[in-house]
């Protein structure tokens, strides 16, 4: 199979699950893909960090590593893949544009190779993953980052070639981020081993956690409310 095939196949899976004729699932993918909408998210991730780390150091150096993942994952495929690789988005496609269900007339920037959408959020979710380690949370952070690439396959901004090579950028970059992580972090900490029914095995108290997972489900009951408010 060659190259143009497999373009042609990326397009046909493009508009397999693009758009559909619920207003209710339009307002649903815009809700999920607004980047707004997870700030409580991060800002209970950064709570998280708070709460089980004795030292200014080792807060502030998750705090970097968790932004090293979005410049490494979603900076630079924005200011250097798009523009080198030049991939049109399905919304501006030659072939297939006027094919594409757009919602509210959003259609993205001209380039979409690969999704920042993808790289940043699966980036984010293999680092707090990895330094937290809670079966869980670790499911419920790949689950939020896979919703977020079908939205921008739903919205059409994004073919599905994008979704996969992002997602495989952003967990390389999380397991490289981890990685320096780990090696500084075993200079400036204690390393200790928690063995307890109350902790992870990386010392975060089970309860901080179940913040975390909370905020993330009220809101995806948010996103579904926001949806609902597009019938009325």
């Amino acid at each position: 199979m060659d190259w143009s095939s497999l373009i042609q196949i990326d397009k046909q899976l493009l508009l397999a699950v693009n758009g559909s004729e619920s207003l209710f699932i339009d307002g649903l993918a815009v809700a999920l893909t607004t980047a707004a909408t997870w700030i409580p998210l991060y800002l209970a991730l950064f709570f998280l960090v708070l709460r089980n780390n004795e030292s200014m150091k080792q807060i502030l150096l998750i705090v970097g590593c968790a932004a090293l993942c979005v410049v490494l994952a979603g900076t630079v495929d924005d200011s250097i893949v798009k523009p080198a690789v030049a991939r049109l988005r399905p919304t501006h496609d030659l072939q297939i544009g006027m094919s594409v269900d757009v919602v509210d007339g959003y259609r993205g920037g001209r380039y979409g190779f690969f999704s920042a959408h993808a790289a940043n959020t699966f980036s984010i979710a293999v680092f707090f993953s990895l330094l937290v380690r809670n079966g869980i949370l670790s499911f419920l952070l790949v689950l939020w980052s896979l919703i977020n690439c079908w939205t921008r396959m739903y919205l059409g901004v994004h073919f599905p070639g994008d979704i996969l090579c992002g997602l495989i950028w952003g967990g390389l970059v999380g397991l490289s981020v981890y990685y320096v992580y780990y090696k500084i972090n075993v200079r400036i900490s204690a390393g200790m081993k928690f063995i307890s029914s109350q902790y992870t095995s990386t010392g975060y108290q089970l309860i901080d956690i179940d913040v975390v997972i909370n905020v993330l489900f009220l809101t995806f009951v948010y996103t579904l409310i926001r949806a609902c408010l597009v019938l009325l």
